[in-house]
């Protein structure tokens, strides 16, 4: 089995190749996906209001992960949704489900915030 011609890098190179396709992937989501960036707009209210909440700190991290959570649900739905797209632009009912099951999964992580959140304010 080969292996991908784009593995070759080690080490201290790897890691700055990955942090630049990190950042260039977070570029490219903020410039393509509106939902991505007003659930940036959420977070950039959300994380420091927890930060300034006089909660406890495993509470304070519980409040802020729930947030960044929506961020990697979205990110994965929106490389998922690149992908699909790439393949056929054309209606398929697979391809339908599975855009659906993706928005699905940033639903549920949205909820996971409001849970987390209320659960802790009302504590």
């Amino acid at each position: 089995m080969q292996e991908s011609p784009f593995k070759g890098k080690t080490g201290i190179r790897r890691l700055v190749a990955a942090l630049g396709y990190s950042l260039r992937g977070i570029a490219a989501a903020f410039r393509h996906e509106d939902a991505f960036r007003l659930e940036l707009l959420l977070a950039l209210i959300l994380v420091p209001t927890a930060l300034a909440l006089r909660v406890s700190w495993t509470a304070r991290a519980l409040m802020i992960a729930s947030v960044l959570l929506v961020l990697v649900v979205e990110l994965l739905n929106s490389a998922m949704e690149a992908a699909v797209d790439r393949i056929s632009l054309e209606p398929h009912h697979l391809a339908e489900r599975a855009k659906d099951i993706g928005s699905a999964a940033v639903f549920v992580s949205l909820i996971n915030v409001a849970l987390v959140w209320l659960l802790v304010l009302l504590d």
